[in-house]
Order: structure tokens, then sequence, then C-alpha cells
């Protein structure tokens, strides 16, 4: 197919029954740049023999360097299929772990992916990654099994071999799909019982179904079978690949047989019985070749044979003769036979037309998308689709019909921002002059010319003025060299200035109505709520109108819009519904990503699922002290163009880069230092997150023996006594239990805190839960400020479910009623640890208390007791940053045994008291009481801090500063000498690490593994090849460098993937030193013995600037040896 004009790519974009939007997913390395050549080779945009070695998509020098894809990338192609005509807007996506968010932005804005594996390898932690993406998008997959060269050419396989490992992929790729539809159905038939249980419950009537569903779900169209025409079998890099349907349509003219009975035998169990002419079952049974081995894969293993193996002329002419094929004469002489391979297959089964074909007939055009995504879709958060506003819920029509008409609303999802240097824009770019132009250019130097003689001339006469009429021929021609000149050197500056520029182009998909260029449209920011939106504008509001502050919604006209062609950018004038572009000129109101649409109704949509989590930090500055404003704006604009990348700056004033992992990273920085930047930058060494927890008194020692009574008083005597060093023993005392009470230094306020550690499943729960904890503070906030807070039955269904779920996991008599009594999460009122409030004359409001809202009213009646939030506060301090190394605390929890404060502590007077304007008159009979002058307020009415302020500083401040400040430091200590009386461990972050690896580099991989703290889970070998797959766990710290150490010690045969997993408990104690005469004679006087913890711990301090204790050798001796005294 020749090279497709922009104006015929225009004409297809307005049929979206016509259009596919796809993207291509796989694991790093099995082809996807290849194969994307391929297709693009096909419409003429490159050479098809450059296919496989340009790799035009990885239009990034250091993607070409590496060989790797990081970013992903459109472009548009035209397919022709008989009488119909195809747009494929095609999107290619990184295969490596680091890189998966940039996969998350493909995934969204299309409809079908192509998910290609490596026919060696088999099915890859990153294949499985990206199919669970696909599902979690509602997306159709097609599987292409990819170089099945290899097969031939290095595993050295036969027909009927590779046959059975073929099958056994397609069997790996069909079981990681069934457990995510068994997930799906089993979720759904949980929810359908749930609603079951309440109706019968209503009813009386109790019935029992023990399916679970399965049996009615229709999975026929879910699995990838080649007889379903779903599956292609394909060479990349040698330009061939098939699906069933092109041999069944071969050999039925051959055979006549149908083409129907071949296309449903050709995979299988079946056989041909050539005597009979028939098509039979059960050619393992009976020793046979199946039917596919005999048709198909002989014929490619013949042409390997006689092309690249034996070099057979005579052969290779006979089935060039037999397939009808012509091969220039430069490709038969060639010394590569590979290349006269890719001559052949080019003509006998072209891959682009094998996967085009199978993308047109199985993926579905934007007309087709289901409901059910479309609800997914526009549900953001925990609100439910039937409860949005009317107008929304009419919106859902406008994505089925995806109609470009002038009345719909234009909808739109931008997906990430990319930079691209504004020399490459299409409105930048030089264009090919026309006759006239040339014509025209051509007089202006000619003029140039005479000028210049002219200037000449006067210089070589004599310094005489030039005569009036001189002056006036020279000011009646047209614009001079000299004039020029002048304009060229006053216009070069704002060019400099312009060269440095990146504009920013979002990378977004059409979903209704049609998008012109300088349209007004609504941003809608992700936590934008239509219904407020709704309230607020007036009815038939367009974003052209003057819009009133809403929140969350801003207003902006569409810049230039473009046709994403890979390297390419084709600027356009609309683009209709069902389409992926580029548009131009957002980035001031778009972050990283975002939904536009013409519509206030329009909800935002979900979030991107980002499988990578950002976990390696580190500290940049630049090199010049003077060129920090343009580090600052670089790293501004490196957070806008990576959608994974987190830009922070910390209390200490370091400028922090967190990225996914080391080839992030380094990219990041990479990007920082040539294009955003444009500075030398130093970064620090990787920043590495640890976590400080406390656990339950070991009952052995470091050598194993059982601790006696006596030696564990010892130590947390111990403990005490480092604890109150520098600290007046009055306002301090730390029990023999562990318990901790601290005075404040105005001796008014008393804390007692006792650190228990968390169960981990309790520490993961809350982990995992941040967000749900986030949501339940903010509602509570707004109960006790009296505020009405908007909130999904679905969000009080999940605080109910994690409730319960903290129930179940908190059993025994130590946490019993536990939870109830849970005062604060912390730290930043969402983190894994528990402030519990075991106060005897206490009883606040539950935090749960928005569950029980309406139905209890003891819980309204409740109050907080002054200074409540000092308590909290002190207690989210304490969780920020621990005694250890200042890292945040995880899986504690703090109980506060005692809280006693004295009367003068509070304020002495009512005229001390700020009363919220809001609940004047609903306050206007409260009552001071008992010594702690609580506050009791009108019936029914909860009060909280905000709505009895009080002002003790008024009151109660001396020379130590107010109470209530007093009373946040005293917390915030109470909880650190309480942490430290426990056994205290360091948390490192754990990667999980997949490798694999042949079994004659299996042992340098174990010994890179172990050296650098690795633990191994377990190995297991790939069926049907010599391969090994590991599964280890290492931790983050160690990790930097390990990729490239197992490169280089298995010589590239052994390649790791690292993924954030969990957060695991150092087991050696930092603070460890021997105290039994066993630990003396097994560890030394010194114990200097590498500790692990200590290191990490030391090092940490180090970085952060605290004391760090060290044994430094102050006299040195050299050692004598009695051979040298002789």
């Amino acid at each position: 197919m020749g090279l497709t004009s922009v104006d015929k790519i225009i004409a297809l974009q307005k049929t979206p029954a016509n259009t596919r939007n796809l993207c291509i997913l796989a694991h790093v390395d099995h082809g996807k740049t290849t194969l994307a050549d391929c297709l693009v080779a096909s419409n003429g945009i490159i050479s098809s023999r450059l296919a496989g070695k340009l790799r035009y998509l990885d239009s990034r020098e250091d993607e070409q360097i590496r060989g790797i894809t990081m970013k992903s990338s459109a472009i548009s192609l035209h397919y022709k299929k008989g009488d119909q005509e195809y747009l494929l807007n095609l999107i290619d996506s990184p295969g490596h772990v680091d890189f998966s968010s940039e996969v998350s932005t493909a995934v969204r804005l299309c409809d079908g992916a192509i998910v290609v594996v490596d026919a060696v390898e088999g099915l890859c932690p990153q294949t499985q990654v990206v199919l669970r993406q696909a599902w979690l998008e509602n997306i159709r997959p097609v599987l292409v099994i990819n170089k099945i060269d290899r097969l031939i050419m290095e595993l050295k396989l036969t027909s009927q071999e590779a046959y059975g490992h073929l099958q056994k992929i397609l069997e790996q790729v069909n079981a990681v799909t069934g457990a995510l539809f068994t997930s799906r159905v089993l979720e759904e038939r949980a929810e359908k019982e749930k609603e079951e249980t309440e109706k019968e419950m209503l009813s009386g009537d109790q019935l029992y179904d023990w399916s679970a569903g399965l049996e009615e779900a229709d999975d026929s169209n879910l699995y990838f079978s080649p007889d379903q025409g779903n599956v292609v079998f394909a060479s990349a890099i040698d330009g061939w690949g098939f699906s069933i349907q092109q041999f069944a349509e071969i050999y039925s003219q051959k055979m006549g047989i149908k083409a129907e009975v071949l296309l449903r035998t050709l995979w299988g169990d079946f056989y041909l019985n050539a005597k009979a002419k028939k098509i039979m079952k059960g050619a393992q049974a009976k020793g046979k070749k199946p039917l596919f081995v005999q048709l198909v894969l002989d014929n490619i293993w013949s042409l390997y044979d006689a092309v690249v193996t034996r070099r057979d002329k005579e052969k290779v002419e006979k089935v060039m003769t037999s397939l009808g094929i012509k091969v220039l004469a430069r490709d038969s002489r060639h010394s590569d036979p590979k290349v006269l391979l890719c001559a052949i297959c080019a003509q006998w089964l072209p891959v682009s037309q094998a996967v085009l074909s199978m993308v047109c007939e199985k993926l579905p055009s934007p007309l087709d998308m289901v409901s059910e995504r479309v609800e997914k879709l526009m549900s953001v958060g925990a609100r439910l689709f039937d409860l949005m506003p009317k107008q929304t819920q009419e919106l859902k029509r406008a994505f089925l019909q995806c109609s470009s008409a002038e009345n719909a609303p234009v909808i739109i999802f931008v997906s990430k921002m990319f930079a691209v240097n504004t020399k490459a824009l299409p409105q930048n770019k030089q264009r090919p002059l026309t006759q006239e132009e040339i014509a025209e250019r051509r007089e202006i130097a000619r003029q140039r010319h005479a000028e210049r003689m002219v200037t000449d001339q006067t210089a070589t006469e004599s310094h005489k003025e030039p005569t009036h009429s001189e002056t006036k021929s020279q000011e009646g021609k047209p614009s001079g060299f000299s004039t020029t000149a002048k304009m060229t050197m006053q216009d070069s500056k704002p060019e400099e200035e312009d060269e440095q520029k990146e504009a920013f182009i979002a990378f977004a998909r059409v979903y209704s109505g049609t998008v012109r260029k300088g349209q007004k449209v609504f941003v809608l920011g992700p936590k934008y709520d239509p219904a407020q939106g709704l309230s607020m504008l007036p009815e038939g509001c367009t974003a052209s109108d003057c819009v009133l502050e809403v929140p969350h919604l801003s207003c902006c006209s569409v810049g230039s819009l473009y046709l994403l062609m890979g390297r390419e950018l084709e600027e356009l004038e609309e683009v209709p519904a069902g389409n992926v572009l580029g548009i131009g000129g957002l980035e001031e109101y778009i972050l990283k990503s975002a939904t536009v649409s013409s519509s206030p109704a329009c909800p935002p949509f979900t979030p991107l699922n980002f499988e990578a989590t950002p976990i390696v930090r580190v500290a940049i500055e630049p090199k010049h002290p003077s060129e920090m404003p343009k580090l600052v704006r670089g790293m501004r604009l490196l957070n806008q163009a990576d959608p994974c990348v987190e830009v922070l700056i910390q209390e200490t004033g370091e400028h922090v880069l967190v990225t996914a992992g080391e080839v992030h990273l380094q990219r990041c920085l990479d990007d920082l230092r040539d294009r955003f930047a444009q500075i030398e930058i130093s970064s620090s060494k990787p920043i590495i997150p640890f976590r400080e927890t406390v656990v339950r008194p070991p009952k052995v020692d470091m050598v194993n023996e059982e601790l006696g009574k006596q030696h564990k008083i010892a130590i947390i005597h111990q403990v005490k006594e480092d604890a109150s060093q520098g600290r007046s023993s009055t306002t301090l005392h730390v029990d023999t239990s562990g318990l901790v009470t601290l005075t404040t230094p105005n001796r008014l306020a008393t804390v007692c805190i006792r650190a228990i550690p968390l169960p981990d499943e309790v520490a993961r729960l809350l982990e995992s839960s941040s967000e749900l904890i986030r949501t339940l503070e903010q509602v509570n906030i707004s109960l006790r400020e009296g505020k009405s807070m908007d909130v999904g039955p679905r969000t009080m269904e999940a605080i109910a479910g994690l409730k319960a779920q903290l129930e179940s996991l908190l059993q025994g008599w130590k946490w019993r009623n536990v939870v109830e009594r849970i005062w604060s999460f912390g730290p930043r009122r969402c983190g894994p640890n528990i402030l519990l409030n075991n106060v005897e004359d206490y009883n606040r409001p539950s935090v749960w208390q928005c569950l029980g809202r309406g139905a209890d009213d003891d819980i309204a009646q409740t109050v907080l007791r002054y200074f409540d939030n000092s308590i909290i506060s002190g207690f989210q301090l304490a969780t920020l940053s621990g005694p250890m190394c200042e890292e945040p605390l995880m899986g504690v929890c703090f109980s506060v045994e005692r809280w006693d404060i004295q009367s003068s502590a509070f304020p002495q007077h009512q005229d001390s008291l700020e009363e919220d304007s809001l609940f004047h008159e609903a306050l206007a009979d409260i009552k001071l009481e008992g010594s702690c002058k609580t506050f009791t307020p009108a019936e029914g009415t909860s009060v909280g801090p905000s709505q009895v302020r009080c002002r003790p500083e008024a009151a109660s401040t001396d020379c130590y500063g107010p109470v209530s400040g007093q009373l946040i430091a005293a917390m915030k200590e109470a909880c650190r000498h309480a942490f430290q009386a426990q056994p205290q461990r360091l948390m490192a972050a754990m990667y999980t690490c997949e490798i694999m690896a042949t079994a004659e580099v299996l042992g340098r991989v174990y010994g890179v593994l172990g050296k650098r703290e690795g633990r191994v889970l377990h190995e297991e070998m790939k069926e049907g090849t010599d391969m090994f797959i590991i599964k280890a766990v290492l931790p983050v710290a160690e990790s930097f460098g390990f990729a490239d150490e197992i490169r280089k010690r298995t010589s590239g045969l052994a390649s790791p993937q690292l993924v954030f997993s969990h957060w695991e408990v150092i087991a050696s104690d930092p603070c460890w030193v021997p105290t039994t005469e066993e630990e003396y004679l097994h560890f030394g006087e010194k114990a200097d013995s590498a500790n692990q913890a200590l290191k990490y711990m030391n090092a940490v301090r180090r970085r952060k600037g605290l004391y760090v204790e060290e044994k430094i050798v102050e006299h040195a001796e050299k050692q004598r040896t009695l051979s040298k005294n002789k």
C-alpha cells in the first residue's frame, strides 16, 4: 500500500464504524515495536526492509540506545479490506515495569488491544499485568504469538514439538484471563447475594443457593483460540504472520474441503486421513500428525530449512514457483539468507495483513462501547451512576452513540501531557516553497546584490558626502540588505528564547461530539461534582459564557489540534468523535490528566489505574546555585510531562524526585538535564524509605538461648535509664511494663502512654485503606462542624466493611472493644498507626460515628474534652518521625491509659470562648460543669472543637508557652519514649523480583541475590524450555545496580523484573548489645559483626544530619607479629 495522505485520514475519521482504537501490550522485549514497525511499513511510512531495525515509534535517543520503549506513542494507519476502508489509531506502549504508567495512559484511550507474547519465553510477569490492565478498562484483547522463528533457529524444535509448545502458551494466557473473569463473576455474585439476603430478612423467607454463578456466566467469547480468529502466529522480525483463516482459504481451494470445516479443525486434535480423504478426530491417541502441523507448521519449517539452514537454491526456487512468488535478484544473491527469507515471507504471509485483518474483524469500533464501561468511567470515586443528576445520566447516550453532530456534547479525556520541541510543531516547520515564492526570493536576492555593488562603489570613492539624488535613489529602493540584517539582529533574541521552549500536547480521545480549533470547553478537575456544578451554574450555561467560581471547574479554549503520526504531527481543524488526537494550548489548565467537556453535567472520569508505585527518591540540586529557578521550572515541566513521576520539596528544603525504578530515574534525570532545565544538575544517592515499628519481646536471645525474667527487666531498666537522660525524672517515668508517664513542664497535664505492636494484617489493611480513612476523617470533621457531607452509600458500605475487617483481625482479650475506642489514625490522619482512648472517665465520639448517624442519640450527645486536638496533633507528630532515624512509624498502637489535666489549665472566663456564628443559638445554653468544665450542648447537637473553640492561651499562657503547645510536645515525647520502651525494629521496603535464567547461570543469579540480602521464595522450570523462573524478594536499599550486575554476571542470559511489593521487618535489633555470657562468647565484647538494621539506620541518620554513634580509632598501634620481631 502506498503512502496515505492526511486528507484521506481526515475523511476516514468521520466514519466511527470503521475506526479502531487499539494499543500493543506485552512484556519487555517481546517484539511490540518491531510488530508496530511492520504495521507502519504497510502504509508506506517506512521501508519494509527497515521494519524491525528502525523502531520508528521509539523516537527518543535513549529508547534507541537501550532498545526498549519508554513512552507510549500513537500513529494513524489506513487499511483496506475488500471494499471497506478502515482507520486504525495504533498506540505502542512500553513493556518495562518502570514505565507501566504509560501503559495505563494508552489503555484508557483504546477499545481493543493486541497482546504480544514471545513464543520462547511464554507468559511473563508483565504480560499478566497488561492483561489485567486491559481487563480493568473493559477493552477487548487479541493475541499475537511472536518470535516463532526462535523455536526453529534457537530451540531447534520439530514442528510437532512446537505445536505442543504453542498449545501450552495459549493455555497459560487463557488461565490468566479465566482467573480475571472468575473473580469478577464471584464479586458480582457476592453483591447479588447481599441484596437477596437483605430482602429475605425483610420477608422472613430464607432460601440457600450454593451455586457460585459461574455456571450461568457466558465466557464463550472470552478466551483466545485460533479457530475463533483472535490469535495470530507471527515472526515480526522476519516479516511473516498468519491466522488460521488464511490457511483455511488456501487449502479449501486446493483440497476441495469447505473453508468452514477447515477453520474448525485446523487447530485441535484433528488429523487428515489420506485414504478416506476425511478429517478425523484423535490425532494424539492414534499418533498422527495434527492438521495444524501437517498443513501449516511443516511448510514454514521446510521453508526455513531450505532458505536459512541448508541454503538449497533448487528447493527455494521450487518453493517460490509453487507459491507464485517473484523475488528481486539482489535479494536472492544476498549473503544473508534472512534477506531472502523476508522477501519470500513478505509476499506469502505478510504479518501486517494478518494482524490488521484480525484487528478490523475482532476489535470493537467506538460505536460498540458497552454501557458497563461507560458507567465505570463516569462513576468516579464511590459515587453510583444511578445517583448522579439526570443531565449526567443522559450523557451516557452520547457516549454510546459516539455522535459527531453539532448538538452532541463534546466529551474528551486527556490521559497524559507530553512535551514536544516547538520546532517539531507543524506550524513551525519549513514548508516547500511555491513557484511564486521562489521567484520573489530570487528578485530580493538580485536587489541585495545590486545594493551591495552600490555600497562597494561608494567605499572606493573619496570621503565626500553623497548627493541628494543618490540618497533619494537609495531610499526609493525596496528593503535592502542592511535593513534585513538589522531585523535579523533584533529577532535573534526572541528566537533563541523560543528554541528552549517545550510545547505540551495533550494525548487525548474524543468520546462524543466534534472538537474544533479555538472552541471553548470546561476542564473538570478530579474532585468536580456535576450536581454541585449544575446547581451553581445557570441552566443552559456553556463554556463561552462568563462562568461563576465553581470548585474544580475551569474554562479554556482549545488550541491547535494534531493528528499523531509517530514522530510527526499534522495540524487539523476539527476532530470528530471516536478518534485519538493531540491538543495544544492546555498546559496551563491540565497537569497530568483531566476530563474536558462542553457540558458542566459531565462527571470527571475515574482516575487512571497505575500498577507501578513511585518508590525511588533522589534529592536534586543545580551545580551552580544561581540556576535554582531554572531547576524549579524544569522540575515543574518534568512533573507535567511524566504521568508517574512525583516532585516534592521536603521540610529540609531539598527538591526531591520520586520515580518508579532505576531506569525511570535515569530517564527523568536525563530529561531534566537536557530538555526541561537545560542545566548541570547533581543528584544525591537514592533516598531509601524505611519505616519504624515495635515487635513483641523476643523469647530467645541472639544465640537462641531462652531469656529469663531478670534479663528482660534489666533491658527495660537500661532503656529507662537511656530515655531519662538529660530530662528531669519528675516529669518522666517509665514503668517496667513499658508504660510511660509524662507531665508537661508547667505540671498542669499528665499523660500515660503505652506502645503495642499491631498485627501485620492490620497494618497492611490500614495502609491499603488510606484513601477510605481520609474520607472517614473528612466526614467526621464535617459532622463536628455541623455541616452535611454528601457521601454515597458505597462509601458508607466500604467504611462499615473496614470496621468489620478490623474487628475480625483484632481478636483476643487484649484487643477487646478496641475498634470502638480508636481515637485517631496516623500519620497525616490516615496512616497505618492507631491512637487508642483507654482513659476511664473520657467517652469521646467514635471515629465511626458516621455509621451510627441518626440511630444512636448517645453518640450525638458525647462531647470532646478541652485540648483533645492537642493529643491527636502530638500523636500525628510522633508517628510522622520516629525516634530511631526520624522515619514514619508503621503498625504501632499507642494506648492513652491516663490523661489528667488540672482545672487551672482551662479558660477562667466565659468571654474567652469563641463561638461559631452558625450555631450561636444552639449553644446558648452551654453550662460549665465539674472540675473539667465539660460543655453540655443543646439536645441533638454534637459539639466539636470548631463549634466551641476555646483560647486557653488567653488564661493559661506561662513561661513554658501555651498549654495546648506543651501538651502536643508532651504527647509526642511520651509516644517516642513508649516506642523506645518496646523492642524496636526497622522495616525495609521490599521488591518482588522475578528472574528468568538458563540452568548454566542459575548459580551466579543466586550468588548476586545472596550478596544483596535477597531471599528466594520459589523457583520453577518453564515447561518445554531450559528456562528457570526464580521468584525472590529483595530490599529496595540493595536494588541499585542489581539489574546491571545480574546481566554482567550472567553474560546477559538473565534479566530481573523489580516491582514494589510490601514492607518487611528486618529481624535484627539495631540497638542490640551483648548482655549474656553466651552472647559475649559468641559475638565478642565489641559485637562489631555486621548488623544490617544498624547499617541502614546509621546511613539514614547520617543523611539527615542526626547524631550517629560510631566508634572511631583514636590511638592505633601497628600490630607486631613474632616473625617481624625476629
